[in-house]
């Protein structure tokens, strides 16, 4: 038997595994690469011609007449006896659709009656008041109960007591696309609410000669609920017991600096500080 030792044969842990390695590596990479490219593809190919899946795709003036219709609903289920007013609609830009989009928000409040009542109780018969397909409910919130519904359209509504014998309901779109921005309804010709806000303004000795800001929203079974409203002028007003003859001594809430009352289908809402006034006259929508 022959002690050579035959040459020409590679050793199994030559230098070919680390360029198998750096083989498969390179391929790996590839593949990633090729990955992310199609996948971004298909996303923008997705944002530019899917309907819209989620909140942050549906402009801000898409969303306008969904928070509009919103407010309505809001106004029918609270009844005009126990509505005090509609807020106007607030934009807030500077928010951050996606870490590379710019974004805004849209909100709109109804200010609510709750007197000597139960909040709890309250909030339970507005969403016993809404569409099912909102799905309003009422329960515990961080600083007492909490409404929370869905209007539809990824637009959120929710409502809570505030310290003064009222709810504040707010409706609002969270942070989406500008779009062409939201554009207001028209408002609807002034009404009643126009002339009790100016004997009002009257008698607190404030200047009824401006125009009042009309705010209004479409009533779900027709026509208009209406705010007409004014923090007009500044400087010492006279106290909201100059407000007590056009109530007929019967306020719906008289906690000061707050005080509301009933003018016949209009509700006005007086806020009087030492320096400034705010007020609101409403009429809501039918029953």
């Amino acid at each position: 038997m022959s002690g050579a030792v035959q040459t020409g044969w590679a050793s199994s842990a030559g230098p070919a595994a680390p360029a198998l390695a750096r083989s498969r590596r390179r391929w790996l990479l590839a593949v990633t690469v090729a990955w992310a490219v199609l996948l971004a593809g298909l996303t923008w190919v997705s944002v530019q011609g899917d309907p819209p899946t989620v909140r942050e795709q549906r402009s801000l003036d898409q969303a306008g007449p969904v928070v509009d219709r919103a407010v309505g609903e809001l106004a029918r289920a609270v009844g005009a006896a126990s509505l005090l007013e509609l807020g106007p609609a607030r934009v807030a830009s500077g928010c951050r659709v996606t870490p590379f989009a710019d974004g805004a928000r849209l909100r709109r409040e109804v200010g609510v009656l709750v007197g000597t009542g139960d909040a709890r109780a309250v909030l339970a018969g507005i969403a016993e008041r809404l569409p099912p397909s909102w799905r309003a409910g009422v329960g515990p919130g961080v600083d007492g109960p909490e409404l929370r519904a869905d209007a539809g359209e990824f637009v959120d509504v929710d409502g809570r007591p505030t310290a003064d014998g009222r709810l504040r309901l707010v409706v609002d779109t969270g942070c989406r696309p500008v779009g062409a921005g939201y554009t207001p309804a028209p408002a609807t010709a002034a009404g009643p609410e126009t002339a009790a806000l100016t004997a009002a303004l009257r008698a607190l000795d404030r200047p009824g000669d401006a125009a009042p800001e009309l705010v209004t929203a479409p009533c779900p079974g027709g026509g208009h609920a209406r705010t007409a409203w004014s923090a007009n002028g500044s400087g010492p007003a006279a106290s909201t017991a100059a407000l007590a003859p056009l109530a007929g001594d019967a306020p719906l809430l008289d906690e000061p600096p707050v005080y509301a009352y009933r003018s016949g289908t209009v509700t006005v809402l007086a806020e009087v500080g030492p320096d400034a006034a705010r007020l609101a006259a409403t009429v809501g929508c039918p029953d």
